[in-house]
């Protein structure tokens, strides 16, 4: 076990810093105390084990926090062998009216702190305004291209139901006609039919009549 001995100068006085320091030695079960010490610093006096004691002193190098007044711009410190004289970690405070200023200080710097992030949330709100407003018009953009693509879509689906309302037009005149010219034929073949038995009917009579001719020749030369 070890003991720390560390100095915080930068914007640490009357804006809260004790206490914060206190908080996160008093989670991390360390004893010993923190005060202000004129005119500026603050020093903390901590014992506990080294990797312990490390660790408070990442935690209480406080920079550049929007949420925090407070700005740690450097720590001097140095350790040295514990006592164990201490039985908690406490805040060491000054005369009443000291405290008394520097908590009106504090508060004072926390409300400044608040005004800041307010118009840097309401500057953000205008900003994200102008997003949502420019984020609209390129969906009143993609609308409009949209239309005009199903306008687009709608003039071809009219034409390819014309052209399929002609075609079908077309493939029943061509249906009446094809009827037609396949009656004629029909009745052409069966015509031909026709002669053709005729004619052949008057080839076999023909033929019987030479046959019948010639055998009555033969008869009479006899």
């Amino acid at each position: 076990m070890k003991r720390a001995v560390i100095i915080a100068k930068g914007d640490v006085q009357r804006v809260g810093y004790r206490d914060t320091v206190e908080k996160i030695a008093r989670k991390l079960k360390l004893a010993g105390f923190v005060e202000n010490l004129k005119p500026y610093d603050v020093r903390i006096i901590a014992e506990g084990e080294d990797d312990v004691l490390n660790e408070l002193i990442t935690q209480i190098r406080i920079k550049d926090r929007p949420t925090s007044p407070v700005s740690v711009e450097e720590l001097d410190f140095e350790f040295v062998a514990a006592t164990g004289e201490f039985e908690y970690f406490e805040i060491r405070r000054g005369e009443w009216a000291e405290e008394l200023g520097e908590r009106l200080d504090t508060a004072g710097a926390l409300l400044h702190l608040s005004v800041e992030l307010g118009k840097e949330s309401v500057e953000l709100g205008k900003e994200s305004v102008e997003l949502g407003k420019k984020m609209l018009d390129k969906q009143d953009r993609m609308l409009d291209k949209q239309d005009v693509m199903i306008e687009k879509q709608d003039a071809h689906t009219q034409v390819l139901t014309e052209f399929r309302d002609q075609t079908q037009q077309s493939f029943g005149v061509l249906d009446v006609k094809y009827g037609a010219i396949s009656e004629n034929m029909s009745l052409v073949i069966e015509e031909m039919r026709k002669e053709r038995e005729e004619r052949e009917e008057s080839m076999d009579r023909l033929t019987d009549a030479i046959l019948e001719l010639a055998e009555s020749n033969r008869k009479n030369k006899r």
